[in-house]
């Protein structure tokens, strides 16, 4: 891995929309220019991470690639207490054994990511658990909690903001997070001469504070760097879609419906997204960036879009999967889909009705499914009727004009699947026993 001139790092980051706030630009662009060592914190809220963390895992790549050394830290400790940072309310705690089951989780996801075997920059996974669990209360507050004054801390925005609102206020539990996430700066510092803490902009306050720890215990020079928080063009929430959170895990997202994530992004968001979300060149994404505005039906950008980031989380083979299904949907080829590719659908990529016996008539299936709705909002049998006599029901690709047919074994895909297509384009999965 070549080291560039700090310069073009720091610039790179920009260009990717990586770069929200900086401690001392031109000390941290100087500071650079050699090899370093670098953290970002992930707490272990759920068993994945989400799309939303592959903005720190990806610039830590970036970093790596530059030259320098990642260490993507495991908050098992802070983990169990929870950010008040961009929360209006409590979160809730999570059990000791839960927590340690997400870290590992985690751990592992994490490591698509980086390369853990290249030499001086090889990436390190730490869990703050190690060292923050082992301290007494009285060690804490004396080697620690004196170097905190309680006047900066509540001028911290995150504190600051719930402070101000009186029907939530703010924990002795969660008012602590700060301290513990500036300590953990501090001990990176001492074990692995970490220099520098990356984060969300939500976390500036968190970060200067364990620089401020640092200085005040005797460390050397440490630096930040935060990133924006990714938002939408039109201010709905990044990273959700109607079935829930995006998950890197493909048992709780299922490729197809990250596939398709990606796919369906907003014209006014696809070129930002291919700066953060992807290592392509700037000539490639300007070249996009040209079809989207000369040709915005063709949705370049966005095929792109979702191949890049589908390759990166889920690798080639989960790639060509999720573009089979999406083929096989659109022409209607499902004899090309593979029992794997049935269970994607049935996860989270289409809606599903889940059949109770092996027999069921179809007119009773479209009745449950709400598929046979009149134009005034009423399901009916009558419609149902109406759907398969007018030839715009079928059934595994096979157009379905009889009205007493039935979903029965013999049609079934790999023994248990009906895919079921209503006019030109809604689809609906029926999955038997």
């Amino acid at each position: 891995m070549g080291m560039p001139t700090n310069q073009s790092l720091l610039d790179e980051l920009r260009a990717h929309g990586l770069v929200a706030q900086t401690s001392n630009e031109d000390e941290l662009k100087a500071h650079l220019t050699s090899a370093r060592s670098l953290y970002c914190g992930f707490d272990p809220t759920a068993d994945s991470l989400h799309v939303g963390n592959l903005v720190p895992l990806l610039a830590l790549r970036r970093f790596q690639l530059a030259g320098h050394r990642p260490i993507l830290l495991v908050g098992g400790a802070t983990g169990m207490i929870g950010d008040p940072g961009g929360r209006s309310s409590e979160r809730e705690l999570k059990p000791r054994d839960q927590v340690t089951q997400f870290v590992k989780k985690i751990r592992e996801q994490a490591s698509r990511f980086l390369d853990f075997d290249c030499g001086e920059q090889s990436a390190l996974v730490v869990d703050n658990a190690d060292w923050i669990e082992p301290i007494d209360v009285i060690t804490f507050l004396r080697d620690i909690g004196k170097h905190f004054s309680v006047n900066t801390m509540i001028q911290k925005e995150t504190v600051r903001r719930r402070l101000e609102d009186e029907s939530t206020g703010i924990s002795y539990t969660e008012f602590s997070y700060m301290i513990l996430q500036a300590y953990d700066y501090s001990v990176l510092n001492e074990r692995f001469d970490c220099t520098l803490q990356i984060g969300g902009s939500d976390q500036w306050g968190n970060i200067t504070s364990g620089i401020d720890l640092i200085r005040r215990r005797g460390g050397g020079a440490a630096h930040a760097l935060t990133y924006p928080l990714i938002t939408k063009s039109d201010g709905t929430k990044f990273g959700k879609s109607a079935s829930g959170a995006i998950w890197l895990d493909p048992d709780k997202t299922s490729p197809y419906a990250f596939y398709q994530f990606w796919l369906n992004v907003a014209d006014g968001d696809a070129i930002r997204f291919l700066r953060t979300f992807t290592f392509l060149s700037d000539k490639t994404i300007k070249a996009l960036a040209d079809s989207l505005a000369e040709a915005p039906e063709r949705r370049e950008a966005q095929q792109v879009l979702a191949d890049e980031v589908t390759q990166l989380v889920h690798g080639e083979a989960r790639l060509e999967g999720a573009k089979r299904i999406s083929r096989a949907l659109f022409s209607n080829e499902i004899e090309s889909l593979t029992k794997s590719d049935f269970e994607q659908l049935a996860l989270d990529g289409l809606p599903v009705t889940n059949l109770e016996s092996e027999e069921n008539l179809l007119l009773d299936a479209l009745v449950a499914s709400e598929l046979a709705v009149t134009p005034r909002g009423e399901v009916t049998r009558g419609q149902a009727r109406k759907l398969v006599l007018s030839n715009a029901i079928s059934i595994n690709g096979e157009k379905q004009t009889d009205e007493h047919a039935s979903l029965s074994p013999g049609l079934a895909r790999h023994g248990r699947y009906f895919l079921v297509k209503k006019g030109k384009k809604q689809h609906h999965l029926f999955v038997s026993p």
